[in-house]
This record gives structure tokens, sequence and C-alpha cells, in this order.
């Protein structure tokens, strides 16, 4: 008896030893498992960051063959290419100077564009971009030496009061967004805008912010739905500076005159049935474009005003001869070619001031 009793519990005690080896084994097992895991996973984000490092590589190389250097200046200039998102690896470029992105299907602005303290010019025209975003600094006061913003024919949809902080822009052109139909009330602090391109989009009145723009020179506003214009167009405004304007001398402010700098006002194709009598107050004013509106009649003062040196009003149901210029547009000119002629004249010009200007 006592044997088979010694027997049993010998018998147990392997099965213990079993169960405690295997067990054991098994923890082993798992461990072995779970390391080779890890492992696995490390090989294989090494493997991917190893292909992101030759990634990124490779488009810096691919972008450094698209700088090109004019008159001194560092430019990065893209057309015709897919590049639905600008790798982050761009900011090792951070000395370019001009941005020229052209229908490349751009779909947003880098927020890393904030680093490119030395950049004179973004032109990122021809894509799908369809917000100025807030929150990049580019509009908050970093980029301070930006002087032109080209959005044309993209898809913004409005733009924000951050722009306003680019004190040093003066060319902006938001031409053919579309559905654009107003701007913030502190676009009006753009002290040194000369040049505003704000033609074929959905306005249909001329902003205040606009009319107030002490330095702005040259306004197309064709192809909107304007139906009128302000009457005090060319009012006097008053700024926190000392007025020497001898009919408010005893006031200690600065008077500006309204668009008093605009010499160049581009107004075709909109849905204007009559011009404000005060237009003619426009001393400043040398071209008018008033083409394709539903103008019946001018201000008889606008006769008198002699500085205008191209005035056009054709395809009007005016009531009354109009004399035009003898410099004019072909008459068989498309209206594609119309837009590209005077683009190309705007551009001459406005480079030609910058060079006076900057020497």
């Amino acid at each position: 008896m006592f044997l088979f009793q010694q027997e049993v519990v010998m018998t147990v005690a392997a099965c213990g030893s079993v169960r405690s080896i295997k067990a054991l084994w098994e923890t082993r097992i798992k461990r072995r498992e779970e390391e080779q895991s890890r492992r696995s996973l490390r090989g294989g984000a090494m493997v991917r960051l190893s292909l992101g490092v030759w990634e990124d590589r490779a488009a810096l190389a691919r972008l450094k063959d698209k700088l090109q250097m004019e008159d001194g200046c560092l430019i990065l200039r893209i057309e015709h290419e897919e590049w639905k998102s600008l790798p982050s690896c761009l900011i090792q470029l951070r000395e370019v100077q001009e941005w020229q992105i052209h229908r490349a299907g751009l779909q947003k602005i880098p927020p890393f564009i904030s680093s490119f303290q030395s950049l004179l010019v973004l032109d990122l025209s021809r894509n799908g971009i369809s917000e100025i975003p807030k929150q990049i600094v580019l509009f908050s006061g970093k980029l301070t030496r930006l002087r032109e913003l080209m959005l044309n024919y993209n898809r913004i949809q409005f733009v924000p009061v951050e722009l306003s902080y680019c004190e040093s822009l003066e060319k902006l052109e938001l031409a053919m967004n579309r559905v654009l139909s107003c701007l913030p009330d502190q676009f009006r602090n753009l002290n040194r805008l000369q040049h505003l391109d704000l033609s074929m989009n959905d306005f249909t009145c001329l902003p205040d912010s606009v009319v107030g723009l002490p330095a702005l020179e040259w306004l197309d506003m064709g192809g909107n739905r304007l139906q009128h214009l302000p009457e005090d167009i060319h009012r006097l405004v008053l700024l926190s500076e000392p007025c020497t304007h001898p009919q408010l001398a005893s006031q200690q402010h600065r008077c500006v005159l309204r668009m008093g700098k605009l010499h160049t006002f581009w107004l075709q194709r909109n849905e204007l049935q009559k011009l404000p009598e005060n237009i003619s107050r426009m001393s400043g004013l040398d071209t008018l474009v008033l083409s394709s509106n539903r103008l019946k009649d001018i201000p008889p003062l606008m006769e008198d005003m002699s500085q205008l040196r191209f005035v056009n009003f054709r395809d009007n149901p005016l009531t009354l001869d109009v004399t035009l210029p003898s410099r004019k547009m072909e008459a068989n000119m498309d209206e594609e070619d119309q837009e590209d002629d005077r683009e190309i004249t705007k551009r001459r010009i406005f480079r030609l001031k910058q060079t006076i200007r900057h020497r």
C-alpha cells in the first residue's frame, strides 16, 4: 500500500513538472515571438524611414533643377508638372526669393512657407488652391519683404483678415477665382498696395476697403457684377497725421484723396448703368475702360477730364455719341487674346516701376 501511494505521489510530481516545463517553454516562445514582432516593426520603420529619406532627396534634387537665377534673383519655377503638394524638404531652399508655380495642380499653400523670409514674389496662379490659410505666419508679419502675391485662376472663396498684415505688399492679383465676392475691412491697411486685380469674380459693388487704399494706382474690377460705383469715390479722407490741405489746415490730420493716385481703372464687362458725377474729379485717372456695361449716358463733366489718354465705352447702349481715342484695340481680337495682351502690358509697366523705385 505504501509503495502504491509513493508511485502516485511521484506520478503527480512528474505531471506537475511537465506542466511547469510546458508553461515555461510557452512563455519563452511567446517572448521570442513578441521580440521578433518588435524587430520586424523596427525593421519596417527603418525601411520606411530610409524610403522617406531617399524620396526627400529625390524630390529635393528635382526641385533644385527648377531653380533659376535672373537679375540676381533666385527663382523657383515649376510649370505644367503635377505637384498637388510641395514636399517639406523644400524648406532647405530658404534662399529662394521668388516662387513661380503655374499649372501644377497645387491644392494648398504649404504652412512652411513662413520660413522663406527672403521671399519677394509668390506667384501660384493657375492651380487648384481653395484658400489662403489663416494660420500660417506668412500673414502675421514674418515675411516682411513680400511685395507681390498672385493667386489668379484658383478657387479662392474668401480673403482672410490676416492678409492685411502683409505691410510690404505692393501687388495683389486674385483674378478668375469666380466666387470671390467680398474683402475684409482691414484690407485698407495695405498702405503700400499699388496694383490690385480682382477681375472675373463675383463682386456686386466696389468694396469700400479698396476705395480707401491710399497708394492704389492700378485697379481691375472687370468681369464682375458691379451695378454702381460709390458716389463719393473722390472724397477726401482724414488720416492721423498733420494736414497740409489749405481747406483743412485747422484740423490736425493729414488728408488724402480716395483713390487719389489711381491712374488706370478697368471696369469692362460689368452691369453698370450709370457713373457717379464725381468720377470727373478723379484727377489722376488717365485710363478708363467701361466696355460691355449698360451705360446709357456719361456725366457731362467727364468731357473736361483732359488727363484721360485712353477711354473705352464700346458695347454700351449709349444715347449719345462718345468720341473714342484713336489708339484702340483690334476689333477681331478674341477675349483671351485681349486678356493676355492686357496682362503683358500690366506686368511690363509694374516691373518697370519697381525697377525705377528700387534702384
